[in-house]
């Protein structure tokens, strides 16, 4: 299954496709006794999707034929035991795709000529990605971070190997010699590889950036190039040849304290906007100002959810079980301000006030 979204696979994902493509949407669970509801909802989801494609009599019986295998190998692929929020199915004439989200989604069938991503770009935008890169003398490997994990991560060629006869860091450190593997020019230049390896991932996928290491290791890196002077540096050795949750215990305390500070920052910059009378509050004045990309910055609280009914020239509250409500009208507007240059927070459920869950600060 899939979890990080780069812009080069968003724009892959959004690009055209033979009709039909169908997007299959339903909310998964990561514990018991929620999670046993899953399978069959997915089943169920499924189903739907296939009634959908035999009553359409615009799909083929070729394409039906052909989406309805890959939604098959689609199933055979998803893992309920490691399942998170959400659950995404992308199926058309000749592939699929799995996405696992850290946000739930509405259970929905989609039929259309592309893919149905915003509620993958809302993921994204909540679980604020980011890398973190663990440096040593004789390895550097990378971490693709979200809301609650990291994973290794083999882009940009990572991780970064040297492989040296003679080289013992356990010897080195039982003489206490440790920080002499630092001082050859072999080192440095093994550092200034891994410096423009992730300068190139950085242009590529822009993202937050942690470096761990022994201090010797960070002060040659920040000397070798660009990237650790503009990350936050986190002096802990051993990660480079850590599994994932030795990388995340060191790294928690410190995206706390950075959610917090920027939860602050982002209520600071709503109560400013006040008395400049570029505040906004509320789905129905938010979709509009999204809309006309009005919106400079938008905060969201972390568990807002909203169904409204659009009616062109701006959104009611839902009805329960309205069929023609949005269900996914939060994530709609994620996406706007994204596509038009915003920057979008979610902070902590209440951290908005009176602004019922959504607030912005406008350009004009």
């Amino acid at each position: 299954m899939e979890h990080a979204l780069s812009p080069a696979t968003l724009a892959e994902l959004r690009r055209p496709r033979p009709y039909p493509a169908v997007s299959v949407l339903t909310p998964t669970h990561r514990r018991e006794p929620e999670n046993g509801q899953d399978p069959v909802r997915l089943r169920n989801v499924l189903t739907e999707a296939r009634k959908r494609l035999e009553a359409d009599p615009a799909v083929t019986r070729e394409r039906r034929n052909d989406v309805e295998a890959h939604l098959e190998r689609a199933l055979s692929e998803v893992d309920l035991a490691h399942a998170e929020d959400g659950l995404v199915i992308f199926a058309a004439p000749g592939e699929h795709q799995v996405w696992s989200l850290a946000r739930t989604v509405p259970e929905r069938v989609v039929l259309s000529d592309t893919f149905l991503t915003r509620n993958l770009v809302a993921a994204q935008a909540a679980e604020r990605p980011f890398w973190v890169l663990s440096v040593s003398a004789d390895r550097v490997t990378l971490w693709s971070g979200g809301e609650d994990r990291v994973v290794a991560d083999d882009s940009g060629g990572f991780p970064l190997e040297r492989p040296e006869r003679n080289f013992d860091p356990e010897r080195q450190e039982q003489i206490g010699d440790t920080p002499s593997a630092y001082r050859d020019e072999a080192t440095r230049q093994f550092l200034r590889d891994a410096d423009t390896a992730m300068a190139a991932l950085l242009r590529e996928q822009p993202r937050p950036l942690y470096v761990t290491g022994e201090q010797a290791a960070l002060s040659l890196l920040d000397e070798a190039g660009s990237v650790a002077g503009n990350a936050v540096q986190i002096p802990h050795g051993g990660l480079a040849h850590a599994g994932p949750e030795a990388v995340w215990q060191a790294l928690r305390p410190v995206l706390q304290a950075a959610a917090r500070k920027d939860a602050s920052t982002v209520v600071s910059e709503l109560t400013s906007a006040r008395g400049h009378r570029t505040y906004a509050a509320g789905l129905d004045e938010l979709w509009q100002s999204a809309r006309e990309g009005r919106v400079r910055l938008l905060a969201v609280e972390e568990n807002f959810r909203a169904t409204a009914n659009d009616l062109g020239d701006h959104l009611v509250p839902a009805a329960p079980g309205d069929l023609e409500a949005r269900e996914d009208i939060v994530d709609e507007i994620v996406e706007q301000c994204l596509e038009t240059g915003a920057a979008v927070r979610f902070v902590p459920d209440g951290a908005l006030g009176d602004a019922d869950g959504i607030a912005g600060v406008l350009r004009y």
